[in-house]
Formats: structure tokens, C-alpha cells, sequence
């Protein structure tokens, strides 16, 4: 199970809507069992499949503190299909936006409905952390980002940020390219 590399702001990949799952094959579960790894060895507690560059509708959630058995969550083709009215704030991050945390208000509870690893459908109500993840996961399916939630001010000031870090290390990997000597 190799891990995978987790895409960052600014990748335009991180905007794009992933595609439905059409159908639970084995290469499907493989590439679930990668996404967890790359979560874990973040470390994070959910992915989404297009934060490793894969634009389908595959997530994964473990919840679980470094002391506690692992309880990986697989949702295949997850949809929100109701939330509650009472919000809650958590204070959110991102695999793909590392080291930025803030504050995000969203619905305390929701329902998902999703396919499971062996392609059953499910639904599950969520609350609490759980709720905040599970929504967390399913924006990054239809390409928002959790910035997205926050004033505009905030958000462009975060793009800005990453979107000049992604300069500097692309100059800085060209210029290493550039000193090194060609065979």
C-alpha cells in the first residue's frame, strides 16, 4: 500500500468536482486502503480522493486519538442529504492547506448517504466532530475547500499566502535543477 502524495494549495485539482464511483472493484478498495495510509501518515483524520489528485468521489475518515483502535470510514459516492438547523464552530484544517487552521460554523448534525466498501448502500447520522469531518470531506467532492467558508478577506489572504510559497519552491526547485551538472 503505498502512500500517496497529498496535492496543496494552490493545485487547481483541489477545485474540481470528482466523479461518481461507477462501480466497487477491488482496484477501488486498493486505492481506499492508500488514501487511508496517506491519511494516517499525515497525519489527518479524513481525505478526500482528489486531495491526492484521484477526481473521484472516495473518502475516508478515521476519528480515532493515537490511543484509541483505529475505526477507518469508508464513503463511496458520499451525498449530505439533510442537516440540522443548530450550527456549530469548530476549528477546522486541511491536509491540503497545511499548518492553517480557523474557525468554521457548520451544522451540527447530518445524514450521508454513501456506498461502503463492499458497494452497500448506507446512510449514517452524524454529529458533533464526526458532522464537521463528514461535511469537511464531501466539500472537497465537489471542490470547496474549507477557506471557502470564511470571509472573503480571510480566504484571499490564505490563497495569497500559499499561492506565493508555491512560487518560492518552484523557483527554488529550479534553481537546484539548474545548478545541479547533467550527465
Amino acid at each position: 500500500m503505498p502512500k500517496r502524495q497529498i496535492i496543496k494549495l494552490p493545485d487547481p485539482r483541489l477545485r474540481v468536482k470528482s466523479a461518481p464511483v461507477a462501480e466497487v472493484t477491488d482496484e477501488m478498495r486498493a486505492l481506499l486502503d492508500d488514501m487511508l495510509e496517506t491519511m494516517y501518515a499525515a497525519p489527518g483524520i479524513g481525505l478526500a480522493a482528489i486531495q491526492i489528485g484521484v477526481p473521484r468521489r472516495l473518502v475516508v475518515i478515521d476519528l480515532a486519538k493515537d490511543d484509541e483502535l483505529r475505526n477507518p470510514l469508508f464513503l463511496i459516492n458520499p451525498e449530505i442529504v439533510w442537516t440540522s438547523d443548530d450550527t456549530r464552530i469548530h476549528e477546522e484544517g486541511c491536509l491540503s492547506i497545511p499548518e492553517y487552521y480557523a474557525e468554521v460554523e457548520r451544522p451540527d448534525r447530518c445524514r450521508v448517504r454513501f456506498l461502503d466498501r463492499q458497494g452497500v448502500a448506507q446512510e449514517l447520522d452524524c454529529e458533533g466532530l464526526q458532522a464537521t469531518c463528514v461535511q469537511h470531506e464531501v466539500d472537497h467532492t465537489n471542490g470547496v475547500l474549507f477557506i471557502d467558508h470564511l470571509s472573503r478577506l480571510k480566504r484571499d489572504r490564505v490563497i495569497k499566502k500559499f499561492a506565493k510559497a508555491a512560487r518560492r519552491d518552484s523557483e527554488g526547485s529550479a534553481a537546484s535543477d539548474a545548478a545541479e551538472p547533467s550527465a
